[in-house]
């Protein structure tokens, strides 16, 4: 990257990492972002005096890209927008941020993906093999961009990182030592356009791997069954399940969690040692543990890290005990499969927060997950007559409307009795009512905790 000039597009986070990071290998920048309202000089400042960088913002034509030599675009963008068509005229190459970062790392690299439990599994992951090895970096999706820490890794280091469909989008020859995708249901179809070219662009994760490599594949999802058992597939095969008991990888026989390898069926952990509810989350675990076992950790470290492992920010997060109601913040659940995991996950009846930002969902299989479970919804945001005609639909009335999250959890507090949960899990996006979905959750939690 010496002394070659980039276009970084995006001024948001993952943006600013990746520009930090070429000016460190002695690039020149030309950071764009298509907000004109932003202030040049603001952003610039956030270089330091000197920085070889460049700010423009708003529409980007061909004059600006006098010079630059490669593009990197940040997850967010869509590469749809009306800028990346200049690039394309321009015949300027597009890379991702990951992409960027895996150009410049180091080390062993760990790579997962999936619809839902993303975030739980490469947290427990790192935290693993923060057990095992000396130098691990825990990256990506999770919430630190790939690009912050690429300098830091070395031929020693072994690097985690939670990759979203948005960054597999536009990888050249990304390549895990070990990937992992977890799951793949409906989600981001607004963005995607279909359910055939999400699964494909999921699917990239493996594209570079060799016969050297491995993948971790949840065998009870049929889509990465056929993935896993098809002759296109280069990397070695690593099978979990939640629902039979396998000749070769993990599985849970009742309450057990058993790696079989060579003959030998070895338990790993009972599940009601582990501080994880839910059978999504037992599945995590496993994936977890396959990917440490193939990095050479022992049993014994793996039993302890994920006894003593509590849930991830946003993922079925415990928030307080009141009045013998139990409040959960699962803001990550953005889409109706993870929140139908939560639900599940629910010890006993439920009052649910849930709506949000329409990502083109169909809600029909979550609304059939409340007989039984569910007492009252409470619906927030854009879908919320949506998600309202739907529960119709399945013969569910118990619905309320709130304007904001702070009447959402006064009206739960009110209408939930002794021995029901509280459950935030919208099954939507965050955009709209609030930043991000981490935002959406500090702020239920706020409110929770001031009940």
């Amino acid at each position: 990257m010496d002394d070659q000039k980039v276009l970084v597009a995006g001024a948001g986070k993952s943006g600013m990492a990746a520009a930090k990071l070429l000016l460190s290998l002695g690039g020149e920048v030309v950071l764009y972002d298509s907000n004109p309202g932003l202030d040049k000089n603001k952003l610039k400042e956030r270089f330091g005096q000197g920085a070889r960088i460049t700010v423009l913002l708003g529409e980007l034509s061909r004059p600006g890209l006098v010079g630059v030599e490669l593009a990197i675009i940040s997850p967010g963008i869509s590469l749809d927008a009306p800028f990346v068509a200049v690039l394309d005229e321009a015949k300027i190459p597009i890379w991702g941020e990951i992409q960027l970062a895996y150009h410049v790392s180091k080390g062993r690299l760990v790579a997962i993906t999936g619809t839902n439990g993303k975030t739980t599994t490469t947290a427990l992951t790192g935290a693993i093999l923060h057990a095992w090895f000396d130098q691990v970096f825990v990256t990506g999706n999770i919430g630190i961009p790939c690009t912050e820490l690429a300098l830091a890794t070395s031929d020693q280091s072994v690097t985690v990182a939670e990759v979203s469909s948005f960054q597999l989008e536009t990888i050249m020859d990304y390549r895990p030592d070990i990937s992992a995708i977890l799951n793949i249901t409906p989600d981001h179809l607004n963005r995607h356009g279909t359910m055939a070219n999400y699964i494909e662009i999921k699917e990239r994760i493996t594209v570079n791997q060799t016969e050297r490599d491995w993948v971790v594949l949840n065998y009870e999802d049929p889509i990465l069954r056929e993935l896993g058992e098809s002759e296109r597939l280069k990397p070695k095969v690593f099978f979990f399940s939640s629902k039979r008991s396998l000749p070769e990888g993990m599985y849970l026989d009742g309450e057990q969690i058993v790696y079989a390898h060579d003959g030998k069926k070895e338990p790993v952990v009972h599940t009601h040692e582990m501080q994880l509810l839910g059978r999504h989350n037992h599945e995590n675990v496993m994936a977890a543990a396959a990917i440490a076992v193939q990095m050479g950790v022992s049993l014994e470290v793996i039993r302890r890290v994920v006894r003593e492992f509590k849930a991830v920010e946003h993922r079925i997060e415990f928030v307080r005990e009141r009045a013998g109601v139990r409040y959960y913040n699962d803001s990550k659940g953005t889409n109706p499969d993870a929140a139908i995991q939560a639900i599940r996950a629910m010890p006993g009846p439920t009052v649910l927060i849930a709506g949000g930002y329409d990502k083109n969902s169909e809600y029909d299989t979550w609304v059939a997950e409340f007989a039984g479970k569910v007492k009252y919804l409470v619906l927030i945001g854009q879908t919320r007559d949506k998600i309202a005609e739907c529960a119709h639909a399945h013969g569910f009335h118990e619905i309320m409307y709130a304007e904001d999250m702070a009447e959402a959890v006064r009206v739960c507090a009110a209408y939930a009795d002794s021995g029901d949960s509280v459950l935030l899990s919208p099954a939507c996006a965050s955009w709209g009512m609030f930043d991000n979905y981490e935002q959406r959750g500090k702020i239920f939690k706020e409110y929770v905790r001031n009940l």
